[in-house]
């Protein structure tokens, strides 16, 4: 059985994270771990924290260590592992708006034009996936945007 995690706030620890558990603009599971450490030096117990909180014991335990070793900066949530994107918000817009035009463009000469405008490269499946992920509906082939009242074929 694992030695209970117990944790002891200052008053200026506590008011810190109780505004972090409050604040609408951190990320959810910031807000989560501020009150797993607030509700640990209130004496609860690890497993009534994750009930509470509906996370897992494992979460508020590494919750609990995390603020112990890092303290506050621990909360936050690390880089994740992975490849960059290579498109930005913008580039996807510019798609789109090329999309509105009359000329139907395929998703290879998306591509290109991106490419040649932007210099953003990505791959024909990448595009393809881009615009189903967006609501372009189409193949390969044929792009086409339908309107928002149209129902999908």
């Amino acid at each position: 059985m694992p030695a209970p995690l117990q944790v002891e706030l200052t008053v200026e620890e506590d008011i810190t994270l109780r505004e972090l558990s409050l604040a609408t603009e951190v990320p959810r599971r910031t807000r989560q771990r501020a009150m797993a450490v607030r509700l640990s030096s209130d004496g609860w117990r690890v497993g009534q924290i994750a009930r509470h909180l509906h996370m897992h014991e494992h979460r508020v335990r590494r919750a609990i260590r995390q603020w112990q070793t890092a303290g506050l900066y621990g909360l936050w949530e690390q880089r994740r592992p992975g490849r960059q994107r290579r498109w930005q918000e913008a580039d996807a817009n510019a798609v789109e708006q090329w999309l509105q035009e009359e000329q139907s463009d395929t998703s290879l000469q998306l591509c290109q034009k991106l490419a040649t405008e932007r210099q953003v490269h990505l791959s024909q499946r990448t595009m393809s996936r881009l615009l189903q992920k967006r609501g372009a509906v189409g193949t390969d082939y044929a792009t086409v945007r339908l309107p928002p009242n149209s129902q999908s074929l």
